[in-house]
């Protein structure tokens, strides 16, 4: 048995499908968001962008946190209306813009966070509008999968308990030279 998922493993669980790619949904473990948190240092003037955000749990998390503005962005109509009844309950609706769009087409161009819990093939295809739409210093924090091509300026390993999970911290204009 992995401890670490596969993409073959999780593509048998619910999917969308953006722009050329399946995605399946597998909601962040909440035992992780306080790992995710620092290791994206969230500050009072970020916008946080959640790719795929499912449920909004992460975004939800990064405004409470103090981001600035989160923007979940996801194509399943069915999970972003789950993400918005989230952030109200969780009265943080008011700082999160919620886009049941094609992650492929939004501009995300204003984010200084980016969180991606996508498989390796999707961070790949994803890696060229990364490269041309984010800013110097933008930070990108991946689970469990890499970005191929790019280099993680740190690794954080944590055990659960059925399997190692794995952050990948990654800073646009450092790791994608």
């Amino acid at each position: 048995m992995s401890l670490q998922w596969s993409e073959e493993e999780v593509l048998g669980t619910v999917s969308s499908y953006y722009e050329g790619a399946r995605v399946p949904w597998v909601p962040t473990r909440d035992e992780l968001l306080d790992f995710v948190m620092k290791l994206a240092r969230v500050k009072p003037d970020d916008v946080f962008y959640d790719l795929g955000c499912g449920d909004g749990r992460v975004v939800i998390r990064a405004v409470k946190e103090g981001a600035q503005r989160g923007v979940c962005v996801e194509i399943n109509p069915v999970l972003i209306e789950r993400a918005r009844e989230n952030a109200k309950s969780a009265n943080v609706i008011d700082r999160i813009v919620f886009l049941n769009e094609d992650f492929f087409k939004v501009p995300i161009s204003d984010a200084t966070v980016v969180y991606m819990y996508l498989l390796t093939s999707v961070n790949r295809a994803l890696r060229p509008k990364l490269e041309s739409e984010l800013k110097n210093g933008t930070r990108v924090v991946t689970l469990d999968f890499e970005i191929p091509g790019w280099k993680p300026v740190q690794v954080v390993e944590i055990a659960l308990p059925t399997r190692i999970a794995k952050l990948f911290l990654y800073i646009k204009g450092i790791s994608d030279r």
